[in-house]
């Protein structure tokens, strides 16, 4: 499915990153710091994160996507460590100081808790999880995401998954969003920035 619909010349979701990580880009600093993209499409948001100077891994199913992220990430002049990975299959073998998952609710709860546990083992001792989502609220809307509240994240499921993390933020909210055609218009939506202990 993924395949198909990344295979068009359009990026779908457009070149620019998500807002969420232009309003957090206080946490994509200093310069060296590594970061991991969890299914990264297009590559609008590892690409931007590479600009700011960090290590970026991006991980992703589809190779019509990563082939659009590789051609953005020359044409922004930087470069990133792409990966052919099925996240919900990966075996997360490695750490990173930032790992970070926008709009990633094509998971379920059935497969959520498992990725979610993947993604806190990929997290060094001190690092930091950047999610960036949808509320149940998003199915009024419309505008984006699964026609499905149960893939929907609230911020009592968040606070849950993360429980032992400290909470840097978590925080429902709505917003009109310009994000290609895949992402537009307005959109009920959750942030939750946690550090893992050390």
């Amino acid at each position: 499915m993924w395949e198909e619909r990344f295979q068009t010349p359009d990026y779908v979701f457009g070149t620019e990153p998500a807002t969420f990580l232009t309003d957090h880009a206080e946490y994509l600093a200093p310069e060296g710091t590594t970061a991991l993209s969890v299914a990264d499409g297009e590559g609008r948001n590892s690409v931007f994160m590479a600009e700011q100077g960090l290590e970026v891994t991006a991980l992703e199913y589809a190779p019509s996507a990563i082939a659009k992220a590789r051609k953005l990430a020359k044409a922004q002049g930087v470069t990133l460590d792409f990966r052919e990975v099925d996240v919900l299959a990966h075996d997360w073998p490695d750490t990173y100081d930032i790992v970070a998952g926008i709009f990633i609710q094509f998971v379920g709860p059935e497969a959520r808790p498992a990725m979610f546990e993947g993604m806190k083992q990929s997290v060094k001792p001190g690092g930091l999880i950047l999610l960036h989502g949808y509320t149940p609220k998003q199915i009024e809307y419309g505008t984006g995401g699964p026609p499905c509240a149960e893939n929907m994240y609230t911020e009592d499921m968040l606070r849950e998954a993360f429980d032992g993390w400290e909470i840097l933020e978590c925080r429902a909210y709505e917003r009109h969003i310009e994000e290609g055609e895949g992402h537009k218009g307005q959109s009920a939506l959750i942030d939750l920035v946690a550090r893992k202990p050390t």
